[in-house]
């Protein structure tokens, strides 16, 4: 018997365990005889099911999950008989709910063969978007971007054709592409996961980004913490430079464009566009001012695009299908799909895409399957440490820019954190001006000062000591770090504190 086997090789199912099932398995084939063939796949977002593991049994991907290395021998006996009556069974993987009810755009390769595999990657339309702008005018490649109405993806949500616009009027001898991977908020994982299972449409999106504005240089700036995802990346970039998606002649057009990864030094700062392109620079990472915008002066002074790794990766789609297939997707200004991040005290955690316009409370219910501790939810942290701590009343919201941004809370990249009936929110407010403290690059006062006394003035509220009057003051300081900070660090703090003194003003004494 002959099996052919996929086994996540990504950063969460290691971490959970799956090397060790690999090596089992590889033990028992050899023991019994058995050819298989074992592809490390990419994940596909199922993290509560990992290790995840499938094989082609009767002309269809059946799934097991999760699996332990001592699972191995009874799953190889269940394949002689009657697979579904293994207790680990799922069914067919497209079938599982939780991935059948998501629309997959960007992640639609995820988990469905090896990451390295450039076959695999233009049998699945990889590609496609490349080979359709090489045939196409610089304008017309931003015209497409611009109609589809792709915002950034990182947490701004800045039209994406406009600073493609930009850079493209610029005029100057280099311009450069750069790719912000370092995903630093706390329950965020989707850049990570893309680049760990689908690389080489991160490429194909900075290379097509290159051709539109001119630019023939790209680096990656990824963050340190991603060693898997660094190693994937390179492999793939030296695939590429083989088969002439890279360098001085991408597919025999003549065109050139080259691309590097550069490791970041464990800053959260790092992830503002300026403070990453000082870095980038072999500086230290701190904010600059604006203007001049990094889209005209930006790495070593010179016309820069910056984009989060989901906005280069949801640009080749809109090449390839089109700015009209796109806008058929979301609400109102929010357009495409949104990839959300389950995460914290959740059951199922892991990586959900949906149109826009989706609620959060339908998400939380039918994906996330509620707490992992069983007990009721009380509040959700949307958008990264910088977000809003979001109550009962405030589940129902459409998930869109403007929705969110109207009721003081924002989307971010994505990341939804799940806290239950335990959580102390005088605690997590306490935190988020902490992070600031902690991760503020120093160069404005207001974040650099007012988050230390911010903390201060939290722990006099937790300690009853006149709580109104340094309620007040907080609310003061709050004020001070939204209006004077130079950048979001500062500016978005307040977001999460106000957030926790507004709907559960009850644990501030």
């Amino acid at each position: 018997m002959s099996l052919r086997i996929y086994l996540p090789g990504d950063t969460t199912a290691v971490a959970l365990g799956a090397d060790e099932v690999a090596a089992a398995l590889l033990e028992q084939a050899s023991k019994r005889s058995l050819s298989i063939e074992l592809v490390r796949n990419g994940s596909r977002g199922m993290f509560y099911l990992e290790p995840l593991l499938e094989m082609e049994h009767q002309g269809q991907r059946i799934a097991f999950g999760p699996v332990s290395a001592g699972d191995i021998p009874g799953l190889l006996d269940a394949l002689a008989g009657d697979a579904a009556q293994h207790a680990l069974y799922l069914g067919a993987t497209e079938d599982i709910p939780w991935l059948k009810g998501q629309q997959r755009l960007t992640f639609a390769r995820a988990g469905l063969g090896d990451p390295l595999s450039l076959a695999h990657y233009r049998s699945l339309d990889g590609f496609a978007g490349l080979e359709k702008s090489l045939q196409l005018t610089p304008q017309a490649i931003v015209t497409e971007v611009t109609e589809s109405g792709l915002r950034g993806r990182g947490g701004a949500a800045f039209p994406a054709g406009i600073k493609w616009q930009t850079v493209l009027d610029t005029p100057a001898s280099q311009k450069f592409i750069v790719c912000n991977a370092d995903e630093g908020d706390s329950g965020a994982f989707a850049d990570r996961l893309l680049m760990e299972a689908d690389p080489y449409q991160l490429i194909e999106g900075m290379i097509l980004a290159g051709l539109a504005v001119g630019a023939t240089r790209g680096y990656i700036y990824l963050r340190s913490e991603y060693p898997k995802a660094l190693d994937t990346l390179n492999a793939a970039i030296a695939i590429a430079q083989e088969h002439a998606y890279l360098g001085d002649n991408i597919c025999g057009s003549g065109k050139s464009f080259h691309l590097a990864v550069r490791v970041g030094a464990g800053a959260y700062i790092c992830g503002e566009e300026t403070a990453l392109l000082d870095s980038l620079e072999g500086k230290r990472g701190m904010v600059r001012v604006k203007p001049p915008l990094p889209a005209i002066e930006g790495l070593f002074g010179q016309p820069t695009l910056v984009h989060n790794v989901l906005t280069l990766a949801a640009a080749t789609t809109v090449l390839a299908k089109g700015a009209a297939f796109y806008q058929d997707f979301g609400v109102g200004r929010s357009r495409g799909t949104l990839t959300l991040q389950l995460a914290g005290n959740i059951r199922c955690g892991g990586l959900v895409e949906l149109p826009y316009g989706t609620s959060l409370r339908q998400v939380i219910e039918e994906f996330g399957g509620g707490s992992y501790s069983g007990r009721p939810i009380r509040a959700i942290q949307a958008g990264g440490p910088l977000g809003a701590y979001l109550p009962h009343s405030m589940w129902d919201t459409p998930l869109d820019y403007e929705a969110f941004a109207a009721m003081g809370a924002m989307l971010g990249h994505g990341g939804m954190v799940v806290f239950d009936d335990t959580v102390d929110m005088s605690t997590q407010a306490r935190f988020a001006m902490e992070f600031c403290a902690v991760e503020s690059c120093g160069k404005c006062t207001p974040c650099r000062i007012g988050s230390t006394r911010g903390v201060e003035v939290i722990d006099r509220i937790i300690a009853r000591q006149e709580p109104a009057a340094n309620r007040e003051l907080l609310l003061d300081l709050c004020d001070t770090l939204e209006q004077g900070s130079l950048c979001a660090m500062g500016g978005l703090t307040p977001m999460p504190v106000r957030s926790a003194l507004h709907h559960f003003p009850e644990d501030f004494g």
